[in-house]
């Protein structure tokens, strides 16, 4: 386990890779909703997803050294196996899994795809610490314990049919969950909720809400946590949910890849500094935003 320094412990939150160029596509992997995705893929998005703001990401990270990364979801597009190949490969250049901590989002389940040829790929990044996972065949919850974090990744990853980008967390991993927060009552740690799809009560869409985000917030509020991360919007979001004492803080990033001219939609990822006080916790956030000007990644100007 990491030890806590006296600067605090540094969480780096990103979301909405889009890894891209799209690997071969035949004909036959556009008999789904991919067709849509595709020409989506090819009409726009390529243009706003860029590998040149993937590399300028992975070296802000390098130069920041955060003490641990949060990745909530969508490194891929269309979900074909080539692409979680690509992103494993992306993941590993980044750094170790005991560095890195990964949620699915919805586009990797655009469409049905094997295990053993999709997330199985990103497995030593979304699996719990030897020990701390569920007792039965559920993959998620997972539990990672990093410095004074308790890290508590949740899969929201569930096929929509097409013009649909709906989350499900599913009865078996809310009830897990719900084990999981009551087994970490009364610890001293700092419980962080990561997944794709925000929970709150208000905001978005319809067609690409998640679905049982009533439950898990019934979950928090009974149970308590200290933070939910999440992406999916790609806009700057901060929200909160009712906790055992009080609201906590929910809060979204934007796609960390986009080159989208819509300031809000920029490129950007946050850090969060947690710092044990006297009298609780204390949650600093600072925000690293990609800047054309220079490709690179910068801290705001006030």
């Amino acid at each position: 386990m990491m030890a806590v320094t006296g600067r605090g412990f540094r969480l780096a939150h990103l979301s909405d890779l889009h890894i891209g160029p799209l690997p071969r596509v035949t004909p036959g992997a556009l008999f789904s909703k991919r067709a849509l995705g595709y020409l989506s893929w090819r009409v726009r998005k390529q243009r706003v997803h860029r590998a040149e703001v993937l590399a300028a990401l992975r070296q802000d990270l390098l130069a920041s050294a955060p003490d641990h990364i949060a990745i909530t979801g969508d490194l891929v597009n269309l979900a074909l196996p080539a692409e979680f190949v690509r992103a494993a490969q992306w993941l590993r250049e980044l750094g170790p899994p005991e560095r890195i901590s990964v949620v699915p989002g919805n586009h990797e389940a655009y469409a049905a795809v094997r295990s053993a040829d999709s997330l199985a790929h990103w497995a030593d990044y979304m699996s719990s610490d030897k020990g701390a996972g569920p007792s039965n065949d559920v993959a998620f919850p997972y539990l990672r314990q990093r410095g004074p974090l308790a890290l508590i990744g949740l899969s929201s990853a569930s096929v929509s049919p097409p013009g649909f980008a709906t989350g499900r967390l599913g009865d078996a991993q809310l009830q897990a969950l719900e084990r999981m927060l009551a087994a970490l009552n009364g610890t001293d740690c700092y419980r962080i909720l990561l997944l794709h799809h925000p929970p709150l009560a208000a905001g978005g869409s319809w067609r690409k809400r998640l679905i049982d985000a009533a439950a898990l917030r019934r979950i928090v509020a009974k149970r308590g946590a200290e933070l939910v991360l999440h992406g999916h919007q790609h806009v700057p979001s901060r929200g909160s949910l009712e906790g055992q004492n009080g609201k906590l803080p929910a809060l979204g990033v934007p796609s960390a890849s986009s080159l989208d001219t819509r300031p809000e939609r920029q490129a950007q990822y946050q850090i969060h500094t947690i710092v044990r006080a006297a009298d609780g916790w204390r949650l600093h956030s600072e925000i690293r935003r990609y800047d054309p000007a220079t490709s690179s990644f910068a801290a705001p100007l006030p």
